[in-house]
């Protein structure tokens, strides 16, 4: 069992390095975008869970955890290459939802505020109507 400040350094330097070979190495394109948002090694190191998002979307996140999952051998002996760990945790890949979430939150802030424009807006215009009838 490591420290939790050395699981910390681990993951970091996973994402880092897994981020390298995304743009360097790889070339299937269903992995073209795809960030790294995350990554949390457990504390026996057994496992690595990855934390990927691209920003287009949703849509292609089963197409990227497909991509990610064949090529998951590949990732795991260059990464443990670059390591001086005797043994290289499992990559476990996840969709990180937090884009579509932040972007989500804020169409719907855009939104009232649109209607508090509008309505602010019709406000106004019927005190000005009242205003000219009072005339």
């Amino acid at each position: 069992m490591v420290s939790k400040a050395r699981a910390l350094r681990i993951s970091d330097r996973i994402r880092e390095d897994l981020s390298e070979l995304l743009l360097k190495e790889v070339h299937d394109p269903r992995l073209t975008g795809v960030s790294i948002t995350d990554v949390v090694v457990d504390r026996e190191l057994a496992y690595a869970n990855v934390y990927v998002s691209v920003i287009e979307g949703e849509q292609r996140s089963k197409g990227i955890l497909e991509g990610l999952e064949h090529a998951q051998g590949f990732f795991r002996t260059e990464l443990a290459h670059h390591s001086n760990l005797r043994v290289f945790p499992r990559l476990r890949f996840h969709w990180d939802s937090t884009i579509e979430r932040a972007e989500r939150i804020e169409q719907i802030i855009a939104s009232l505020h649109n209607e508090d424009q509008s309505q602010h807006s019709s406000e106004s215009s019927a005190t000005v109507q009242e205003t000219d009838t009072d005339e």
